[in-house]
């Protein structure tokens, strides 16, 4: 792995994390503008490593829910309506 994207990581890591303290879900972009204007490679790399991460959380609550409604501890249908819709392969 590069510099840049070890980097990129590590910013994402510790953005995301910093998100509950101060309140702001998407404090991850306003980060994203001030690398933009400092350096739009590593601004790409920043929001490839956000959005990577955020898939993730996304999969795993998916995941979490689902395992949750078979073990009876939620209702079927709080999963199956946060079921992700397929888009044609729209995504990444």
């Amino acid at each position: 792995m590069s510099a840049l994207q070890l980097l990129a990581d590590k910013l994402a890591d510790d953005v995301l994390a910093a998100e509950a303290e101060l309140g702001d879900d998407r404090f991850y972009e306003k980060v994203a503008q001030i690398l933009m204007a400092a350096s739009p490679t590593f601004q790409e790399a920043y929001i490839t490593s956000i959005r990577v991460r955020l898939a993730e959380r996304r999969g795993r609550e998916y995941l979490e829910r689902a395992l949750a409604a078979k073990r009876g501890l939620i209702s079927d249908t709080e999963t199956e309506a946060e079921a992700p819709v397929d888009l044609a392969g729209s995504g990444h």
